[in-house]
C-alpha cells in the first residue's frame, strides 16, 4: 500500500527530503478549461474585453504563479525552473477555452504541482477578466495529463 508522503510517523505535515535524489530533466503538462456564454467567447476572440488582452493576460498569469508555486502551497519545494508555457485553444461548438501548461525543469523533484497552477491561475484570470459580462463561468477539468523524469519515469493520462 502506498503511503502519503508528507505526513511523518505520527501524522505531522513535511516537506519531503530530496536530498538525496538524482537530480533529472523533469516536465509536466496540465489542462483545464473554462465554459462561458458565447457572447463572452467572441468578445475575448475579438480583443473587446475592456480589461485588455485576455489570453496574454491569463498567459502571464499562468507563467507568473507557476514559478510562485512553492509560496503558494505550503510543501512545495522552490525549483529552478527552466521552461513554462500556457496555451489556449478555443472551442466554439462548447463555448469553452482550453488551456494547456508546460513545465520544465532539472531538479530533484517533479513540476506537477507548478503545471496544475499555471493551468488554475490563467482559468482564474480568464474569469477575472471576463466577470463583468459573464459572471456563470465555469472553471473545470483541471488535471495532469503527463509528466516525465524521475525515479518513476512517465506518467500519462
Amino acid at each position: 500500500m502506498r503511503k502519503l508522503t508528507h505526513l511523518d510517523k505520527k501524522g505531522h505535515a513535511k516537506m519531503v527530503d530530496v536530498t538525496d535524489k538524482t537530480s533529472t530533466q523533469r516536465e509536466a503538462i496540465a489542462r483545464g478549461a473554462v465554459y462561458m456564454e458565447k457572447e463572452t467567447l467572441k468578445l475575448i476572440t475579438d480583443k473587446k474585453i475592456s480589461k485588455g488582452d485576455v489570453f496574454e493576460t491569463a498567459r502571464l498569469a499562468g507563467i507568473m504563479s507557476a514559478k510562485k508555486t512553492s509560496e503558494l502551497i505550503p510543501l512545495c519545494h522552490p525549483l529552478n525552473i527552466t521552461s513554462v508555457s500556457v496555451d489556449f485553444d478555443i472551442d466554439k461548438k462548447k463555448n469553452k477555452v482550453n488551456i494547456e501548461s508546460k513545465v520544465r525543469c532539472t531538479g530533484q523533484t517533479g513540476v506537477e504541482m507548478e503545471a496544475l497552477t499555471a493551468v488554475s491561475v490563467a482559468a482564474l484570470t480568464i474569469y477575472d477578466m471576463c466577470k463583468a459580462v459573464d459572471r456563470g463561468m465555469i472553471i473545470s477539468e483541471i488535471m495532469l495529463m503527463e509528466k516525465r523524469g524521475g525515479k518513476s519515469g512517465t506518467w500519462k493520462r
